[in-house]
């Protein structure tokens, strides 16, 4: 069985699909039984899922005087 570090470690491989099979059945068992392994490798997807997707999105106005004053704020 698979330990944390090298689910991490192969990660991107497992997403991109670029893993033998044994580890990726090793690394999916994993998956189901490791909360902190599972909550990142759902985050990994969804970041490449939206990097791939090439929308563009348009952000509000006042957003980034409103985060640079968050930022401040919690930076003194």
């Amino acid at each position: 069985m698979v330990k944390c570090e090298e689910v991490l470690r192969e990660l991107s491989n497992f997403i991109d699909n670029d893993v033998k099979a044994d580890l990726r059945a090793e690394i999916e068992a994993h998956l189901r039984t490791c909360h902190h392994c599972s909550v990142v490798a759902d985050g990994v997807k969804k970041i490449v899922y939206i990097f791939a997707d090439e929308k563009v999105f348009e952000i509000p106005s006042g957003y980034s005087e409103r985060l640079h004053e968050l930022i401040e704020t919690h930076l003194k």
